[in-house]
């Protein structure tokens, strides 16, 4: 059989096969059911369905506008105070500071001086009435004038202990004389004269604590015991000197 005919009959027959489908659905519109009569009762809800995957995260959205300034808010309550911090190393040491500005002058920056001694002039008619001041009127030393001649008193002008003595010449008399301060007796001499050809003495001293303004003098006790004495080759002194002060930070030395 030649190709030609061959090729002939498949269209015949393909063109057939056509027809016939054609003809077999105009039979199936012809022949439909209405649907009332083939409703069914409602079917059995299906089971909910997988979860689907998560999507992917969306973009950020553009950044809004600023809105204005909120008022300002009432102060906090304080916090509690937190655990003493362990204590730091120590620094290195600063650099030397400038040199500071002089310092005013202390109290006393001489030791406090006061000291004299005084004698009977040769030839001094001297008193007789008991009560009387002894007038040593010959300075020997009365630097800083703390005793006065005319009256024979000392009169104190630094605090502190002081020392006194008087030693008298006694020649054909008796003699009795106190030590005094502020008119009291601190301390109190006696010789009596035993008929002696020569001049005889009598000494005695004491320690007195003064503050400023007591006075110490030689007095005498008794009129008819009134030996003092002096010549040029004897004489009756009073003498008295500060042995330390009360005024605090006084240098020990001038």
């Amino acid at each position: 059989m030649s190709s030609l005919r061959l090729l002939f009959l498949s269209h015949a027959l393909l063109l057939l096969l056509v027809l016939h489908v054609v003809h077999l659905s105009h039979q199936l519109e012809d022949n439909k059911i209405p649907p009332s009569l083939c409703t069914g009762q409602p079917g059995i809800p299906g089971s909910p369905g997988v979860h689907g995957s998560l999507g992917q995260p969306g973009r950020d959205g553009r950044d809004g506008r600023d809105a204005a300034p909120g008022e300002k808010g009432q102060k906090g309550d304080g916090g509690v105070p937190g655990e003493t911090g362990v204590r730091g190393l120590t620094g290195d040491r600063g650099d030397l500071g400038g040199k500071g500005e002089k310092g005013q002058a202390g109290e006393c920056a001489v030791a406090p001086k006061s000291a004299f001694s005084a004698k009977v002039s040769e030839g001094q008619t001297l008193p007789l009435t008991a009560g009387n001041a002894v007038s040593f009127n010959k300075i020997v030393l009365n630097e800083q004038g703390d005793y006065n001649p005319e009256t024979g008193r000392f009169t104190c002008r630094v605090p502190g202990v002081y020392y006194f003595a008087v030693h008298a010449t006694v020649y054909r008399a008796s003699l009795q004389f106190d030590l005094m301060k502020n008119g009291h007796s601190v301390a109190s001499y006696f010789q009596f004269f035993g008929n002696w050809p020569k001049p005889a003495s009598l000494s005695g001293g004491s320690m007195l604590h003064l503050v400023p303004g007591d006075q110490v003098w030689v007095q005498m006790a008794l009129s008819e015991y009134n030996g003092f004495y002096s010549s040029t080759k004897t004489d009756s002194t009073f003498t008295g000197f500060l042995v330390y002060s009360d005024w605090k930070n006084s240098a020990v030395f001038a």
